[in-house]
């Protein structure tokens, strides 16, 4: 199955053009969509989840014109927004069996199996008759997928599902989209290039609504090799240091200041070659966009 985008554009009333001839084929398995905030991200995620129109162009699944026939792709579409809109006194097991019965599944027995199967999958069974408001942001986000996986999807839209998660519960999450990603095709939009890195085959990178780059990760690190480079600036005047190198990143450590540049040969003056990350693809494709 794939997703396959053609030449969809978005421009909003007060002129923002929110997607440029965007065109795109998603095969199955995790897609990362990665770009800054305001790239056009979350207006692609919501006109392929039908939530809103496109100015121009077409997406289909397979042999559905997803911008058409909405019935259709809502049967087989799980959606998790960035920010998911939930009733805080409702306990999850309740708000899930309503949920359920939204997406179609109107015997109540059939309804039960559903929604333990999934709970239990997103590790929730035990947390099942607590109010979702006193849950923690990865347990409503690990919610928010259960509901996405009502119906057995085809098509799954995560869009920043790990923005504002600590460490243990984006580790959490990541394992949970993984398992989900074997069979179907699960869209992972993020301004967070580790979520990318981690756990997609495929990705692309957006910004201000065109698509920039798309590719797999490992291939693309590859063709990166001996060509970045780091060095201790601390002190430095970056104005300058700016001017004289393709600086593509900067980060700081034990007080110090690394910056890492893009550069096909040896800059010398210090410099030392490291090894390339999905990170330094990333930020090097935003710094040479036209």
């Amino acid at each position: 199955m794939n997703l396959t985008i053609n030449n969809l554009s978005k421009t909003y009333s007060n002129g923002v053009q929110a997607l440029d001839n965007v065109s795109l084929t998603i095969p199955n398995g995790l897609f990362g969509l990665l770009g800054p905030n305001g790239a056009g991200k979350s207006t692609l995620m919501r006109t392929i989840a039908t939530l809103q129109e496109a100015d121009e162009g077409e997406v289909w699944l397979d042999n559905i014109d997803v911008l058409q026939q909405k019935h259709e792709i809502k049967q087989i579409l799980g959606y998790l927004p960035q920010e998911f809109g939930f009733y805080p006194k409702d306990r999850a097991i309740s708000l899930l069996d309503q949920l359920s019965m939204l997406k179609g599944i109107k015997n109540k027995t059939d309804r039960r199996a559903v929604v333990e199967y999934l709970l239990k999958k997103v590790n929730l069974w035990d947390a099942r008759k607590q109010r979702i408001g006193t849950f923690s942001g990865g347990m409503k986000q690990r919610f928010g997928i259960a509901q996405a996986l009502l119906g057995n999807p085809k098509l799954i839209i995560v869009d920043e599902p790990t923005a504002g998660l600590d460490p243990y519960e984006r580790r959490r999450f990541h394992n949970l989209l993984a398992e989900i990603g074997k069979d179907v095709i699960v869209i992972l939009s993020t301004h967070i290039v580790d979520d990318v890195s981690n756990l997609c085959t495929n990705m692309a990178i957006i910004d201000n609504g065109k698509i920039l780059l798309q590719t797999h990760p490992g291939e693309i690190i590859k063709e990166f090799v001996a060509k970045i480079w780091e060095k201790d600036v601390t002190g430095v005047n970056m104005e300058d240091f700016e001017k004289e190198y393709h600086v593509i990143s900067t980060r700081l450590f034990a007080g110090k200041i690394f910056v890492r540049v893009f550069n096909e040969t040896d800059p010398g003056e210090g410099f030392r070659s490291v090894e390339p990350i999905l990170e330094d693809v990333y930020f090097y494709t935003l710094s040479t966009r036209s």
